[in-house]
């Protein structure tokens, strides 16, 4: 093998280092440039997009804090709204309530009057069947014809005492 050859080792050496010398500076003039200037370009880009995530995170953060500042605010005047909705249905609904408590209690005494006149009307149409009855009673059972007024203050008296 002729690379073997230590009589053609200094001209391999001699060629091996003009190569290399021409291909370092073809490297360094045309190759190195271009991806340095890729790097950069590369860096710049990246920075400039972490620069822009950074602002739209900074505006969503902003959004998200007007957007539960408006909730809340929603929230508030609902619950006021809610409140003074229920303060005014409650204000009618007492309202209602004490009319028809007036309505109730008026219709209450008007039949507890009713009931009375009934019951004094019944009770005077059961002193005059009472006395006809006691007169009746008395002719029947004893024979004796007894006038109204005696059978009445017999019944008056016995009625007295239970009423």
């Amino acid at each position: 093998m002729p690379q073997l050859d230590f009589s053609t080792f200094p001209s391999q050496l001699f060629w091996l280092a003009v190569i290399f010398v021409l291909l370092y500076l073809l490297m360094s003039w045309v190759a190195l440039p271009r991806v340095s200037a890729m790097m950069v370009a590369r860096r710049t880009r990246i920075e400039s997009d972490l620069d822009r995530a950074a602002r739209m995170k900074a505006e969503a953060e902003a959004v998200m804090d007007a957007y539960e500042r408006s909730l809340a605010d929603a929230r508030a005047q609902a619950h006021a709204t809610l409140k003074e909705a229920m303060d005014r249905f409650s204000v009618v609904a007492a309202e209602r309530q004490r009319k028809a408590t007036e309505a109730l209690s008026a219709e209450t005494l008007a039949a507890e009057k009713r009931i009375a006149e009934a019951k004094a009307q019944a009770l005077a149409g059961l002193r005059a069947v009472a006395v006809d009855l006691a007169r009746l009673a008395t002719r029947k059972l004893v024979g004796v014809e007894v006038d109204e007024a005696s059978a009445a203050t017999a019944v008056d008296r016995v009625m007295g005492g239970r009423a």
